[in-house]
């Protein structure tokens, strides 16, 4: 471990972990998943209350409108709870992106709901890492920043969102305006190992419905005169998966849809998800699957509607982003933190905030792993390790760093 100056010292002598996990712990004990609007208006109100203690104005911001295709294959509206905004020294020259989600996976009638510790310093519990621990870690980074003598030269906007968790497509409009004219950005998605490792590159992400509609018809008595929507789908789902390459992973998922068993089914929904790694691609795959749902159509004599596309664009890492990256090692460094990178198929708010052309790093959370299911476990020391490292990365930039 490097010596820490005076100044770092002082900057990060004030974030308490017992206090952050307190505070964590609490968050976790509310169920905020994505479709519980009234366990997210809960968590909005205690997240503008805590950080209320920030300097700046905070806003809760109304979710834009999402449809979604229902069984039945109807576009119908999908609500979402409010996005919260902090916005500190917007006439600073150099300002930077905070973003988090206090939505989780688990809904609210999941069993996962509780907490348990594991063993000493590790705490099994819902959205613990991913991501009521990341949102402490941006409270208590800042608030360990605005008390050091360098919090005026350096301006920040902090975005929570309440749709992450499934592509936030309520917040993707938000979030670029956010990220318009920001120096840097930061995420704080948990870390993609349990030792810290960051997330590099990200590959992009889609999702799409396509809705069949065929022509009904009796199974027995007339079936040429029906058009089956469920055998459409079926080809298109065998068609779809033929598309899967080293470039992109195609992954048809689902077919709802069908009848009685002598009724010829006149309509079907297939869902599927993309992850292209690179731009070209995504764009490759859009080209092929307009020309897959042409061919599907005449072949079967069905009409196919398409819902979705990109909604995580691929996300390289270039130069300005990697001097970020290197940044928030040399800041490990000084705090005896061991910080190295990898590249991961996973998406998140990074990818939408990189394709604005803003430099950033998402993995800046806690330490923790096996998210997104019942053993999701928080280590709880990198509470306090984590802000420390943001707090002194954001010293470093607050001091003239260039990227």
């Amino acid at each position: 471990m490097q010596q820490l100056t005076p100044s770092q010292s002082a900057l990060i002598e004030p974030i308490d972990g017992d206090v952050m996990l307190s505070e964590t712990r609490a968050w976790s004990a509310i169920n905020t998943g994505t479709s519980n609007l009234d366990g997210l208006a809960m968590q909005a109100g205690q997240l503008a209350d805590a950080f209320s203690a920030l300097p700046g104005e905070i806003e809760l911001v109304d979710p834009a409108p999402v449809t979604v295709v229902d069984a039945e294959g109807r576009e119908v509206e999908k609500a979402h709870g409010q996005h919260l905004i902090l916005r500190a020294r917007p006439e600073a020259e150099r300002r930077i992106l905070f973003t988090g989600h206090m939505d989780t996976v688990f809904p609210e009638d999941h069993p996962f709901q509780d907490q348990q510790w594991l063993e000493d310093g590790v705490l099994n519990g819902p959205g613990l890492a991913d991501m009521k621990g990341g949102l402490d870690v941006i409270l208590h980074a800042l608030k360990a920043f605005e008390a050091s003598e360098d919090a005026d030269k350096l301006g920040y906007d902090v975005m929570v969102n309440s749709d992450e968790e499934t592509g936030s497509l309520a917040s993707a409009a938000l979030i670029a305006e956010l990220a318009e004219g920001k120096y840097a950005a930061l995420t704080y998605e948990p870390s993609a190992l349990p030792d810290g490792t960051l997330a590099h590159a990200r590959g992009g992400s889609g999702n799409y419905s396509l809705t069949v509609t065929g022509q009904s018809a009796h199974a027995g008595r007339n079936p040429e005169d029906g058009r089956n929507a469920i055998v459409a789908a079926a080809e298109l789902a065998v068609r779809l998966k033929a598309l899967h390459t080293k470039k992109i992973s195609v992954n048809p998922a689902k077919i709802d849809g069908g009848a009685a068993n002598n009724v010829v089914p006149d309509h079907a929904v297939l869902r599927f998800n993309i992850r292209p790694k690179a731009v070209e691609a995504a764009e490759q795959f859009e080209a092929d699957l307009k020309a897959l749902i042409a061919a599907v159509e005449t072949a079967h004599d069905v009409s196919i509607h398409c819902h979705g596309g990109i909604t995580r664009p691929p996300k390289p890492v270039d130069a300005r982003a990697q001097k970020l990256f290197d940044l928030v090692r040399d800041c490990g460094a000084v705090l005896g933190q061991k910080i190295g990178w990898q590249s991961t198929g996973g998406v998140c708010d990074g990818n939408n905030i990189a394709a604005c052309g803003i430099p950033v790093v998402d993995t800046m959370g806690v330490r923790g792993g096996s998210i997104h299911s019942p053993q999701e476990f928080l280590i709880t020391a990198s509470l306090a390790e984590r802000a420390a490292l943001s707090a002194l990365v954001l010293q470093r930039l607050a001091s003239g760093e260039h990227l």
